[in-house]
C-alpha cells in the first residue's frame, strides 16, 4: 500500500470517529453552544435602530444568555462575543453598548 493511500485511509477514520463522536453529543439531548452561536444569538435579542441597542436593561432574555454565557465559555472570550454581537448590530454608539453588556456580565 502506498503512503498516499495509508493518509488517506487515516483521514477517513478520522472523519468517520469526528461524525460519530458529534452524533453521540447530539444523542446525549444538550448541546453546548460555540462561540458563534453565543453572538448570533445575543445579537438576535437585541432591539436596536442605526444609533443604538434599546433593551440592554430590560431584556431579561440577554440577562440570561449572559449567565449561560458566564458559565460556559472562558472568561476572556467573554469581550470578543459581546464586542462581535454589537458590531453585526451596525449601530453607531458601539462602545456604550459595549460597556452597558459588559457591566450585565460582571455585576451578575
Amino acid at each position: 500500500m502506498k503512503r498516499t493511500d495509508k493518509l488517506r485511509r487515516e483521514r477517513e477514520l478520522k472523519r468517520a470517529q469526528k461524525k460519530e463522536d458529534r452524533i453521540q453529543k447530539g444523542d446525549s439531548g444538550e448541546q453546548e453552544l460555540t462561540i458563534g452561536d453565543y453572538i448570533n444569538n445575543l445579537y438576535s435579542l437585541f432591539f436596536h435602530d442605526a444609533e443604538k441597542i434599546y433593551n440592554i436593561n430590560q431584556s431579561e432574555e440577554i440577562l440570561e444568555l449572559l449567565e449561560d454565557m458566564k458559565d460556559n465559555i472562558p472568561e476572556e472570550k467573554w469581550d470578543t462575543v459581546i464586542r462581535k454581537a454589537v458590531k453585526k448590530a451596525q449601530i453607531k454608539s458601539r462602545e456604550e453598548a459595549v460597556k452597558q453588556l459588559l457591566s450585565l456580565l460582571t455585576s451578575s
